[in-house]
């Protein structure tokens, strides 16, 4: 099912974020994600508090698992309770893409300058975090925040060998 456009404006403006302080977005953090410099799930924490999805502290799950929120907007949280593997799940990506509403659908290339990526650069893993990026800069413009050009930076890590592949540790891409 479609998303409505107030239903979009909601997933990119939730009423409060949750508890967990998000990553600071930056322009160079951006750049690291558009680059391959960050690992895929670290690319979906930095989307899911922002969707309003929450940490869940479990000792058997090594890297925890993150569940839907008071703040997650409602198609959201009915779609994907557990927070979706964003750049390795094609609904969760298409849903992400359908929540950037029109006027925001340009700021990769306003913002950042990105043009994309070459032909033989062309892979899912790559394209879904081109959107995740978008989605970013849409939720920011939303808020009316503007983007730092620096800020923390996670440990940068070498572009995969593989991009097909990703990072140790990413999944499979679907």
């Amino acid at each position: 099912m479609p998303l409505s456009f107030s239903s979009a404006r909601a997933a990119l403006v939730s009423p409060a974020l949750p508890p967990s302080n998000p990553f600071p977005l930056s322009r160079a953090l951006l750049e690291a994600v558009l680059a391959d410099r960050l690992s895929d799930r670290f690319v979906c924490e930095l989307i899911w508090p922002r969707l309003g999805y929450r940490p869940v502290a479990a000792p058997s799950t090594a890297s925890g698992s993150w569940i839907a929120g008071p703040a997650t907007p409602t198609e959201w949280a009915e779609a994907f309770p557990e927070a979706p593997a964003l750049i390795a799940t094609r609904p969760a990506s298409v849903r992400l893409t359908r929540s950037i509403p029109a006027e925001h659908k340009q700021l990769l290339k306003l913002q950042l300058g990105f043009a994309g990526y070459r032909i033989g650069e062309l892979y899912p893993r790559r394209t879904r975090r081109a959107t995740a990026v978008n989605w970013l800069l849409a939720h920011l413009a939303e808020r009316g925040d503007s983007l730092p050009d620096t800020g923390p930076l996670p440990p940068l890590l070498e572009p995969p060998a593989d991009p097909v592949q990703g990072h140790p540790g990413d999944l499979p891409v679907g």
